[in-house]
């Protein structure tokens, strides 16, 4: 297996990284272990996932926001989600944002903003994630990728956060449309 190292110095700190291994590799994500020596001296391996950057898209038509009902095989279950997808190579997330919505409801935003860029699931992923908000959508082309069997519903922007986290609720969605409203985007 090859070997990985963050992009940061492992010495810089209090938690020095005497190995990291990447101990397989998937077309989604790759997934390894650093052995960490801890602030007592003592050694542990901490177990990762290295994935890619992703977006989330807060789609306003004007009076509703945009989801999408797709099932998830990795939970087994059906879910109504934002819009998303992972960030390409050389693109923003608004860049992002703008060609998920189209490819995934045939949206085009004329505006997007970047609301918020965090790191998901510290303790486990090394992934960031970018919520954007869109509006101004103007029809566009749909061309979902081969692994996308979803269906575009609208729902009142009133409502949204209410439906967001009616079970199986995720957390893209909930985080995506909280910080929309506290920003005073919806």
């Amino acid at each position: 297996m090859s070997d990985s190292a963050p992009s940061d110095d492992p010495d810089a700190h209090d938690w020095p990284v005497r190995e990291s291994a990447t101990e397989y590799e998937t077309g989604w994500y790759d997934g390894g272990y650093d052995l960490v020596t801890q602030p007592d001296g003592s050694e542990k391996r901490y177990y990762w996932a290295d994935l890619p950057p992703a977006v989330v898209i807060v789609a306003n038509t004007g009076e509703e926001i945009c989801f999408v009902e797709q099932y998830r095989p990795a939970t087994r279950e059906t879910h109504l989600e934002l819009p998303a997808g992972i960030v390409e190579d050389g693109e923003s997330y608004t860049q992002a944002a703008a060609r998920e919505l189209e490819e995934e409801t045939g949206f085009r935003p004329e505006t997007t903003v970047l609301l918020q860029e965090y790191a998901v699931a510290t303790g486990v992923l090394r992934h960031d994630r970018g919520i954007v908000y869109a509006d101004g959508l103007v029809p566009g082309e749909r061309e979902l990728d081969s692994n996308e069997f979803l269906d575009v519903t609208t729902i009142p922007i009133d409502e949204a956060i209410h439906r967001a986290r009616e079970p199986p609720a995720n957390d893209a969605s909930i985080s995506a449309l909280l910080l929309a409203a506290e920003d005073g985007f919806i």
